[in-house]
């Protein structure tokens, strides 16, 4: 699944074009990487957002395409 999507999807970023910006704009990086919005999320990768001044580190757990507002923190663990 693309990064973009599922920073969407794991309900971290409340719509696909901010993150798609986020992505562009450098503050995102996985396993210490800056990557694009098209990077291929997978089970066990380690997700450094930055927004403004406060950075959000998670743990990526389970990739799934469509889930329930309650089941979304399942996706991600905050390390």
């Amino acid at each position: 699944m693309r990064l973009d999507k599922f920073l969407k999807v794991s309900r971290i970023i409340k719509r696909r074009t901010v993150a798609n910006d986020a992505c562009d704009g450098g503050r995102v990086s996985v396993n210490g990487r800056t990557v694009k919005a098209s990077y291929d999320v997978k089970p066990g990768d380690e997700i450094k957002i930055l927004f403004g001044e406060k950075p959000l580190n998670i743990r990526v757990l389970n990739v799934k395409e469509n889930v329930k507002k309650d089941e979304a923190r399942e996706l991600y663990e905050i390390v």
